[in-house]
Order: structure tokens, then sequence, then C-alpha cells
């Protein structure tokens, strides 16, 4: 039964879709209808109202935790969801304040002397508008209206005219920011979630351990992380489109000839390319670059954009009047004020002390009132000038609350969708299909661009994605990661664009279009765009690192980067840093000969054996690197002919899996029946048995001993790997505690006259009066030399004192001073020694090590490594004979 109420929704939807009901209101009522009415019937023939429902029912739904339309109310709540009406805001001021015609005319005339000028000057146009706008609509409107006229004044072939115009408008999907981006970051953070728990349990059921590694797990993505992972792809669909216009320019020159500049390239035309280029440039670059650099969130930097453009607007809206450029003028000193006053003296006002601080502050504060000053004089022009602002407000009101509407409509029909077990049916369909990860990442992406040719972007990534995205991500055999499934998936969706019957492109040109234009010249001249976009789809998927590379340097170069020891680096450090400490060995050997040969007497006993055997350590690392090598090698060498065996007895047994999950469901269903249809379910369960018996049939004999042998050889591994990670860990920390400790001579023996002191008046002083003065004094100074590396003994025995003055035990108090005293003078009489005599050989060996066996221990990763690690990193790992 809940199989005929998940066709009833799907067809309503359809139904609604197809009449024209607005998309808003379809998903939430097709879900509503069919839940009211699988509830009504439950409650009518069974007795139950979620009697129809998969997964619970609508009294769990709204009384439990489960969070099915429970958790909706929140949908748009979620902080990534707080940059689209910013970046929409953006978008619409630009447009209105014809930023985008100075563009395209700039543009134009810079590119039309060559062949298929005017159509590459489209393309480079759109790409920049898709980086400050992304609105769709309004970048196809406005080229139309702008650039179509001039192309086929020109004699500019009409279906490469229109393809063009149509496809650099919605590059705003794939280049950042992008609205679409930000909805995929926010359906893909959740399903990264369900995609973690299920490749946990399959991990459980195939090895029966318990706990997965950590590095097997996956990772989730944000609206930042996507940005940057869809940078390299969109100018990677830029320059396919240039070099299509481009090369169909020289087979077919008459078709899109060059257009002469009929003015000269003087002083006024280099102001004017200033002018029209270098605000939108900036604008770019104050949004994405403060993303890339990790100085901004996505949504700060929506806010940047918002006020940017605002500022843009201002001047340009006032063109020709007194005045124009006093506010951006305005702007642009105080923002250089503030970078100045925060790379030079950063300000916290809780902490201002000097009179130093008092003049960066003010600094500080008038650069911040002059940029508040700008904005609202801009604002007001924008405000007064034809009531732009208004209708700009209006207008981001109706696209955000459209875009909010149909992510929480979108929810609902997910959620009956799940209620009804198709989330299960979909799974089942996609895990059987042949091929692994690749083959149910194809059939995705071919549903998906069918869906183009009928629905909007946002219902394919609000209804689509949440079903698909945990199946595709879970699979370890491509261990893709969640931002670059996200930005494949853009690009798929883009193609909804351009498509037939529904591409919005497509409606918006003919609207703006003349008549002379053919529809059918539009809908020929966006299949070779279409193709373009597939061939991007397919450079994407072969190469991940162009998606992956940015997000993973930018999370290896930031201040709050994981540390080296973090056990998802480990593989890529290790690759790293195997071949760079075997090519160091006799450098490293022959310090580490020299070394061994100094006195160590000096040191303390526990000091001394430990350093000792970190030597021994440093020695035994290239033996466990070569264990490592080896085993890795043998892995490597059996683990082709083991694959295809491991691949087919897993399929086997998901498909056992499968046919138990349906026996149980049987089994469950009979209990709720009556006792009249017993022996139909019972010959049904039968027959499943004898099904699962003959599936389990065909796992091949020798499938035990060589997943044996092949387990075993993966543990093998991993105990190499871990003895390795504790053998350098142990060289390292030792040679550089004893360094730490040496090298605070310096800091310890600024403490002699404060020990002395203290002495004096412990013995001299009357300790009933000043006694807790002293005490005070004492608390200090062991906070101070406890911050001390090594000086442990030294905060005991004060720590001692401290507890007999409180205690008011003045005799014992005497004594224990001696005992500070005492411990004191031998604690920098051995440091004195050792900094004279062992410290710079010590150091020097430490510097040599630093970078490759004692990498794992530094707390940030050094720049040039993070880039090595971010590259490795950004490859997709096949962990399938893990599990």
């Amino acid at each position: 039964m809940e199989l005929l109420f998940l066709f009833l929704l799907i067809l309503l939807m359809i139904m609604a879709l197809s009449s024209g009901f607005p998309v808003a209101f379809s998903l939430p009522g097709a879900a509503i209808v069919t839940v009211f009415i699988a509830s009504l019937c439950g409650y009518l023939f069974a007795d139950d109202v979620g009697a129809f429902f998969a997964q619970g029912g609508p009294d769990t739904w709204l009384t439990s935790g489960v969070t099915n339309f429970r958790g909706i109310f929140w949908q748009v709540e979620r902080d990534t969801l707080i940059a689209i009406p910013l970046f929409i805001f953006m978008g619409i001021m630009l447009q209105r304040s014809q930023v985008a015609e100075d563009l395209l005319v700039t543009m134009a005339q810079l590119f039309g002397p060559i062949p298929g000028g005017l159509g590459i000057s489209v393309i480079l146009v759109g790409a920049l508008l898709a980086a400050t706008t992304g609105i769709v609509g309004a970048t196809v409107v406005a080229m139309g209206l702008i650039s179509l006229p001039p192309m086929l004044r020109n004699k500019y072939s009409q279906p490469l005219a229109t393809g063009a115009i149509c496809a650099s408008g919605t590059l705003g999907q794939i280049i950042p920011p992008s609205i679409v981006l930000i909805i995929l970051a926010d359906q893909l953070a959740s399903a990264a979630d369900q995609a973690s728990s299920a490749r946990k349990a399959l991990y459980k059921i195939t090895t029966g351990e318990f706990n997965m590694p950590s590095v097997f797990d996956i990772t989730s993505t944000s609206a930042g992380e996507m940005f940057l992972g869809a940078f390299f792809p969109g100018l990677v669909l830029v320059g396919l489109y240039v070099l299509y216009i481009g090369g169909f320019a020289l087979i077919k020159p008459k078709s899109a000839p060059a257009v002469p500049y009929q003015g000269k390239y003087d002083r006024k035309f280099a102001f004017q390319v200033f002018l029209a280029l270098i605000p939108p440039l900036l604008l770019i670059f104050a949004v994405l670059g403060s993303i890339i650099m990790g100085i901004a969130t996505v949504n700060a930097a929506g806010s940047v954009g918002a006020a940017g453009a605002t500022i843009m607007a201002g001047y340009r809206l006032n063109g020709g009047r007194r005045r124009t450029y006093w506010p951006v003028i305005i702007a642009t000193i105080s923002i250089i004020v503030l970078v100045i006053v925060s790379s030079i003296h950063p300000i916290t006002i809780k902490k201002i002390s000097w009179v130093n601080d008092w003049f960066w502050f003010l600094l500080a504060f008038l650069g911040t009132i002059g940029l508040v000053l700008s904005l609202i004089w801009s604002g007001y022009r924008v405000y007064k000038i034809d009531n732009t602002l208004q209708s700009i407000m209006i207008e981001t009101a109706k696209t955000t609350s459209m875009v909010f509407l149909i992510l929480l409509g979108a929810a609902m029909l997910t959620s009956a969708f799940r209620g009804f077990g198709g989330e299960e049916l979909v799974k089942e369909a996609l895990t059987s299909l042949p091929g692994g990860f690749w083959g149910q990442f194809i059939a995705v992406m071919l549903v998906i661009f069918l869906l183009g040719f009928f629905l909007d972007f946002i219902e394919i990534a609000v209804v689509v994605v949440p079903i698909v995205a945990p199946i595709l991500l879970m699979q370890p055999d491509a261990n893709v990661t969640a931002v670059w499934l996200g930005v494949m998936i853009g690009l798929n969706i883009q193609t909804s664009f351009l498509t037939p019957p529904f591409g919005f492109a497509l409606f918006y040109l003919r609207g703006v279009a003349s008549k002379a234009v053919k529809t059918l010249s539009i809908y020929k001249g966006v299949i070779a765009f279409i193709i373009l976009q597939l061939v991007a789809l397919v450079i994407v998927a072969y190469n991940p690192r162009l998606v992956n590379y940015l997000p993973k340097r930018m999370l290896l170069t930031s201040a709050t980067a994981p540390p080296p020891i973090n056990p998802a680096l480990q593989p890529c450090l290790e690759d790293y840093v195997f071949p760079v400490i075997k090519s160091m060995e006799p450098d490293i050997t022959d310090n580490l000969a020299n070394v061994k040969h100094l006195d160590f007497s000096i040191l303390p006993k526990e000091l001394k054996t430990e350093l000792i055997e970190s030597f021994d350590n440093i020695e035994k690392t290239y033996v466990l690197i070569n264990n490592v090598v080896a085993v890795q090698e043998k892995i490597n060498s059996k683990s082709d002919q083991y694959r295809e065996l491991h691949i087919q007895v897993r399929q086997i047994q998901a498909d056992v899996r499968r046919l138990n999950n349906k026996i149980d469901e049987l089994k469950e269903e009979r209990d709720r029946s009556n006792n009249e249809n017993q022996s139909v379910f019972a010959e049904k369960i039968n027959i499943l048995k004898a099904e699962k018996s003959a599936v389990e049939a065909n796992i091949p004999s020798n499938w035990q001993k060589d997943n044996t042998d092949f387990s075993n050889l993966l543990k093998t591994e991993k105990t190499a790997r871990n003895k390795y990670q504790r053998n350098v860990d142990g060289a390292y920390e030792p040679l550089r505690e004893t360094i730490q400790q040496i090298a605070a001579y310096d800091s310890l023996s600024n403490y002699i006259k404060e020990i002395k002191n203290l002495k004096e008046k412990i013995n001299n002083d009357n300790l009933l009066t000043s006694g807790s003065e002293i005490e005070s004094q004492v608390n200090q100074l062991t906070k101070e030399i406890g911050s001390i590396a090594g000086a442990d003994k030294i905060r005991s025995a004060l720590y001692n004192v401290r507890k007999s003055l409180q205690s008011s035990n003045y005799d014992k108090t005497k004594l224990l001073i001696d005992e500070v005293t005492q411990i004191f003078e031998e604690e920098l009489e051995w440091r004195k020694n050792a900094y004279q005599t062992i410290l710079s050989p010590l150091q020097t060996l430490e510097q040599q090590l630093r970078h490759n066996i004692g990498l794992r221990l530094q707390p940030r990763i050094p720049k040039d490594i993070a880039l090595r690690l971010a590259g490795c990193t950004a490859k997709h790992r096949d962990l399938s004979l893990q599990f």
C-alpha cells in the first residue's frame, strides 16, 4: 500500500507542476494531500493513521523527535541560507544600476575587432556578471536587449548569437557567488551526515568492527567550500564557450564577423574601460577573495557584496551630476585606512591601555564613520533616483520568499517521499546497478539532466539531492567529497536553463528578442552549449582536483588548519615524508653520530634516558618506513586480483541484505494482518528465503580464505604504520622537550633575584603579619615559573610553600623555602652547563628533523608542505577494499 501512496504523491506533484500551479505550493500541496489521504485510509481501514507509512506516520512525526515535518519549520533559519537574500539584493542592485550595460558595451568595443569578438565579449561579460549578480533572468534579458541587436546587425548567425546570450546568462548558476551553490551546500550538509552514518553501518556489517577509522569518514561541506570548489569548473566552462565561438568564427567567418571599433583607443577610452571593469572586478575580489583567503564567511561576504553594489549603484545612477564620485572616494579611503590599521596595529576595545592605542583606535573609528557615511549617502541616492531602492527591496523580498517557500515545500515533499518508503526504493534501485559508484553516479546525472527539461534548478536541488546524495556519498569505492558531488550536480542543473521545452533562459530571450529571431533558431543555438556543458561535466568528473584543490588549500593553510597529526592527513603526509626522510638519511645519520658523542651526563637521569631512546628511534625510522612500503607493495600487487572477487561477493551480500529486509517487512506486515492471510505470507516468505539461499550459493568457495588473507594484509599495514607513527613521535618529542628545557635557562635565570628575595622575606619577616602578602607573591611566582618548560619540580616546591603558609605552619615554611632554593639552583645549574655545551648541536639536529621525522608533532603544517598535501588530498581514494 505504501507504494500506491508513493505513486499518488508523484502523480499529484507532476499534475500540479504541469498545470502551471506555482512550484512553492505544488510541492507541499502534493505532500499534504497524499499524507492526509494515506492517514484517512489507515484510520478507516486499519484503525491506525500510520498503517500505510513505511516510516512511522503523522502521529509520530508531530509528537516525537523524528525529523520529518517537525524539522521543516527550522529550514529557513539555518545560517547557510542567510546569504541568499544578500546575494539576491547585490545582483538586483547591480542589474538595476545598469552596470551590466556598461560592461557589455565596453567589452564589445574591446573584443569586437577580432572574429567572433562580439560573441566572446558576451561570454566574458556573462562570466563577470555571474560573479557579481548570479541572476539568470536579469543577465539574459539585459544582454538580449543590449547585445543581440548589434550582433544581428553585423550579420551574426542567429543560432550562435542567441545561444551565446542564453549560455552566458546561465553562468551565474555555477560561477560563485551562486544561490544554487548555497542551496546545494545546505542540502549536502545533511546528506553528508546521513551518508556518514550509512558508511559506518556498512563498515560494521562488512568488517565486524564497531568503530570505523576517522580517515574513512565523510566530511560535510559549506557554502564557502562550494564557492571555492566551483571556481575552476566555472572557468573551464567559460573557456569552452570562448573556444567554441572562436572556432566557429574561424570555420564560418561570415557567421561571426569582426566588428571594428569606430572610435579611438585613447585615454578617454582607457578611462571608460577602467570605469566599467575595475569596480565590478574589485567587488568580485572583495566577495570571493574574502572567502578564499578565509577573511570572511559566506554570509559576511554577502554583506560586503550588498554594500559594494549599493556604493557602485550610487555613483552609476548619479552619473553626470555634482559630487558623483564622492561617496565611492570616501569609501575607498575609509577601507584603505581600516586595512592599514588592521594590518599594522589591530584594535581590541577591551585591551586599549596605551596612548598609542588611542591614536589607532581614533583612526579606525574615522575609517568606520567614513564607510558608513558613504553607504548612507549611496543608499540615499539609490532611494531618491527613480525610487530604485524600493523596487530593489521589493524584488529581493519576492525572490527570497519564493526560494524559501520552495525550500519548505520541498522539505515537506521529501519527508512524505521518505515516509512512504521512496528513499529505500531509490537506494535499492541505485545500489543494484552494475558499476558500483560510477554506475550509480551516471544514472543519477542522467536523471537530473532529463529532469532539467521539465523542472527548475531549485526544484531539482531541493527534491532530488536530499534523496540521492546520501546514497552516492556513502559509497566507499569512489569516496568522493561532498563539495565535488555538489559542483557536479550544479554543473548538471545548469543545463536546465537551456534545455527545451521549459528552459527559462530560452523564455527570457524570446521575450526580449525581435520577431526576426525565430524560436527555432534559439533552440538550435543552445544545443552546442548544452553539449559543452556536458563536456565540462566529463572534464570535472575526470579531474576532481579542479573542484577539491581550492577548498583543501584553504583548509590546510588557514589559521584553523588541522595539525599534521590529524589522522585524515596521514596517508598523504606519509606519501610526502617517506621519500624526504630516505633522501636525507646520510645527512641525518652523520649529524646523529656527532650528537651521540656529546656528554649527556649533565642532564637529569629521566631526561637523559628519553633522549638516548629518541636517538635509537631516529635510527629505527628507516627500517619502519621500509616495512610500510613493503606491505603496501604487497597490497598493491594483490589488490588487482582480489578486487574483482571482493566486488562480486560484496554485491551478493548486499543482495542478501535486501532480501532479508524484504523478509522482515513481510513478517511485520503479517503480524499486523488478520489470521486469514497467514498462509499467503508464509508462502511469500519461503519464496524469499529460497531466493536468498540461491543468491548465497553464488559466493565463490575461495572467498573466505582470500578475504581473510587480504584482511590480514590490511591489518599488517595498519600495524606497520602505527609502529612508524609511534616511533617518529618518540624520536622527535624527547629531542624537542630537551631543547625547550635547556633553552629555558634564560627565562629561569630571570627569577634568581625573586627567589632570593622571597627566601629572605620568609626567614626575616614576621609571617604572622606579612604571611598573606608573601602567600600572594608565592602564588604569582608559582604561576610564572610553572609556565617555563621543565620547571615542574620548582613549581611543586613553591606550591608546598604556599600550602604551608595557608596552614600557618611557618616553621615548615622556612624549611620548604630552603628546599625551593636548592631545587632552583640545581635546575639552573644543569641548564647552564647544557646551554653552553650541547644545546647548539641538539638544535641543529632538531631543525634537520622538524619537517620530516618531526612533522607530525608540529603545531601547523608549513605552507609549502600544505600546498603539496592539498594536491594529494584533492584526489579521490578508492576505499572499497577496506569495507
